[in-house]
């Protein structure tokens, strides 16, 4: 059997919650900070935010020259899996994490699988 290459573009929180989170934290933070923080472009948060608000986990109102959002209580999450249980619980645990610092995130640690003889990140 050939080695199998480690898959180390996965992360367990999507970018969907991350911006929700954000704006939990700054319900008038600008698409370009959401788009910054999450290394994406500001059309891909925007598609983001758009998600969300048509899925119910957000509205969006005008209020002079930026936008306020507002994150609708008591959604739940998508999955079945997890599908009886509120977002914002994770949510506030995202939200109280430190913001991420500026610059190119750190290598993720190599993790050695027991009796594998590979390493996964």
């Amino acid at each position: 059997m050939e080695p199998v290459e480690p898959r180390t573009s996965w992360t367990f929180v999507t970018n969907h919650a991350r911006i929700l989170a954000m704006i939990m934290r700054d319900p008038e933070t600008r698409l370009r900070d959401m788009a910054g923080a999450c290394r994406l472009t500001e059309r891909a948060a925007q598609a983001i935010v758009t998600d969300l608000e048509n899925a119910g986990y957000l509205t969006r109102a005008r209020r002079g020259r930026r936008n306020h959002y507002r994150i609708t209580p008591g959604t739940l999450f998508r999955h079945p899996a997890e599908g009886r249980h509120e977002i914002a619980d994770l949510l506030k645990l995202l939200a109280e994490l430190d913001p991420p610092p500026d610059g190119p995130p750190p290598p993720a640690p190599a993790v050695r699988r027991a009796g594998s003889g590979r390493t996964n990140a």
